[in-house]
């Protein structure tokens, strides 16, 4: 029975991350493409060109999925991280993207890799990478201690119409 309940379970968690793509209207209705001419196209690289809001990484060795992304305008390398709930830099990033020690407050507890930090909340004006531009994005602000690289965690993901996984590559839509 509880073999029965897990299996069924696991179905419905997979059918839930299809569901959006069915409910967007602009795929429901959108007009089939007209046929086109067959050309030839120059090889692709390893990793296609971000396109109409689209982007494509491919994991890394380990299985991360990283890529440069741009801050309020400044590059910035992340990685991927679907456990965190916030976008997470640490402070040597937020300096370099306008934040003063002024704005940031570390009152936050965090539970890190490295152990028990706190943090400051603030918000991005715009997270970017490829073709994706998102606004309005939460963020935790850690000491360089505690966070070597930055996280882009739920609060950019939510935001995209669809992020998935197959084959060792993961692509992001807005």
């Amino acid at each position: 029975m509880l073999v029965r309940v897990v299996v069924f379970a696991g179905i419905i968690a997979a059918a839930a991350t299809q569901v959006p793509m069915f409910l967007n209207s602009d795929i429901v209705n959108r007009p089939k493409p007209a046929p086109v001419e067959a050309v030839s196209l120059p090889p692709q690289k390893a990793e296609p060109p971000s396109l109409y809001g689209s982007v494509s990484l491919r994991a890394d060795a380990g299985g991360h999925y990283q890529g440069d992304f741009a801050i309020n305008g400044r590059s910035v390398h992340g990685m991927i991280d679907t456990g965190a709930t916030y976008v997470a830099i640490n402070e040597s990033t937020a300096r370099s993207i306008g934040f003063s020690s002024v704005d940031l407050d570390y009152r936050y507890p965090i539970q890190t890799a490295n152990g028990t930090s706190k943090a400051a909340l603030v918000r991005l004006d715009r997270l970017e990478i490829g073709g994706i531009r998102i606004r309005d994005i939460d963020a935790i602000v850690a000491k360089d201690s505690a966070l070597s690289t930055t996280l882009i965690g739920m609060s950019f993901l939510k935001k995209l119409n669809s992020y998935a996984v197959q084959n060792g590559t993961m692509r992001l839509t807005q």
